[in-house]
């Protein structure tokens, strides 16, 4: 692992809808374009109306004014809907980070069942990485064709 950078960890506020759409499409393994979000019905101002209407509660990670990354959860559901790391700071522990805030508040608002859908190739980092932390498959696929993983507080 290189060294860490040092990170700033806030709150994402729905003002940056935009710069999460775009890095979005930064990312290594799971990269989706702004037209193909938008082809989902997920744009700027659909994600900043989540946030606002406390459906999306997110964690960005910042370095030096940049950010780098960020992971949104749903309140009502419990479900990690993303997150998202630019290339450049793999294997930092930013990921796991951002991913332990954002359970965190999931926890808080009640859930203790935590889910996500997840890449089914275990070439793809994410396999790894989640399984890594303590999500297991339930065996199920969820409408995108990605493995629901889950993680239970306690077990």
């Amino acid at each position: 692992m290189k060294a860490l950078a040092t990170i700033h960890y806030a709150p994402a506020p729905p003002e940056r809808a935009q710069s999460y759409i775009l890095l979005r499409g930064q990312t290594r393994e799971n990269a989706i374009s702004p037209a193909r979000l938008a082809a989902l019905g997920i744009t700027a101002e659909s994600w900043a109306a989540d946030i606002r209407t406390n459906v999306l509660q997110g964690v960005r990670a910042e370095h030096e004014g940049q950010m780098v990354g960020y992971c949104f959860g749903d309140l009502h559901t419990g479900e990690v809907v993303v997150l998202a790391l630019l290339p450049a700071f793999e294997g930092q522990g930013i990921g796991q980070e951002l991913l332990r805030r954002v359970m965190a508040l999931l926890h808080e608002r009640g859930h203790q069942r935590l889910f996500l859908g997840c890449s089914t190739d275990p070439q793809v980092r994410s396999y790894g990485f989640y399984r890594h932390l303590g999500w297991r498959s339930t065996g199920q696929v969820d409408g995108h064709g990605d493995e629901v993983l889950e993680w239970r507080a306690g077990g």
